[in-house]
């Protein structure tokens, strides 16, 4: 060591070479917060716009592709074309002529054993998912999942109806308890009403935080006073881990409009 040289100044030129790393560090992380959900989101548009193009292109005639006169592909044309049809066939089915055809391809479909069956759920689901009046998926819920005490999120599809409602003295409802990160995938319960505690937050918040595994967590936006109620009161008995609480009900229904009318705020008792 230089004998005119301090132990201060090795400490000083050390701190300084990390905090020189640690801002780097925080850049670059920033940089991939920044850049990663924008290049995931073009990713995943850019292989479903080609998917599209690659099966519908190649039914359009050359003399109406733009593809045949430029010396490069114009991507999005298959999306144009397929939007362009689908409309034109909803705008079709408007008239007598377009209604008719319809009744008849459906009278078709109801002939083939294995065809009718699969025709049938799916139309039944596209009508459900995409009618302007459905709360299918409207709803975001927590639930007691898989044992008392423990709960999970999960989103209202409808309510229950024909053999499974007609089976239970409970007013039942649908619920999607969907997966963690794929949320396409996950469970149908048949959840009690009263068993649901009905949450504020959106269905994309819900969807935000089951797909991120809880990292991305909504904020809550109810007013102060209705924060301050505890809706699930725990209780000193371990054979009953949550218990109903009365008040904390009747406040919460109060103050938080829109909820069910029979909204249970926990489990209730064994």
């Amino acid at each position: 060591m230089n004998p005119r040289s301090h132990p201060d100044d090795h400490d000083d030129g050390r701190h300084h070479h990390r905090s020189v790393g640690a801002r780097l560090r925080a850049n670059f992380i920033a940089g991939v917060l920044v850049t990663a959900p924008l290049a995931i989101t073009f990713f995943v548009a850019w292989q479903v716009l080609g998917f599209i193009d690659a099966r519908v292109t190649p039914f359009i005639p050359a003399v109406y592709n733009p593809n045949t006169y430029l010396p490069f592909g114009v991507p999005g044309v298959g999306l144009v074309v397929l939007v362009g049809l689908l409309t034109a066939i909803g705008a079709l089915t408007t008239v007598f002529l377009g209604r008719t055809l319809v009744r008849l391809s459906e009278r078709m479909m109801d002939r083939v054993p294995v065809i009718r069956s699969v025709y049938g759920a799916t139309k039944q689901i596209f009508h459900t998912i995409l009618a302007q009046k459905s709360q299918a998926f409207r709803q975001v819920v927590l639930l007691e999942y898989p044992r008392r005490g423990i709960w999970a999120l999960a989103f209202v599809t409808s309510h229950t109806e024909g053999e499974v409602q007609n089976l239970s003295e409970d007013d039942l409802v649908n619920v999607f308890l969907p997966t963690t990160p794929n949320p396409t995938s996950g469970f149908l319960l048949f959840f009690p009403r009263r068993d649901l505690i009905y949450l504020s937050m959106s269905v994309e918040e819900g969807a935000k935080m089951i797909i991120s595994g809880g990292i991305v967590t909504p904020p809550d936006n109810r007013p102060e006073d209705v924060k301050r109620i505890k809706r699930i009161v725990r209780v000193d008995d371990p054979m009953s881990a949550v218990l109903r609480s009365e008040e904390a009900a009747a406040r919460a229904a109060g103050s938080a409009p829109g909820d069910p009318p029979q909204e249970l705020v926990a489990a209730g008792k064994d």
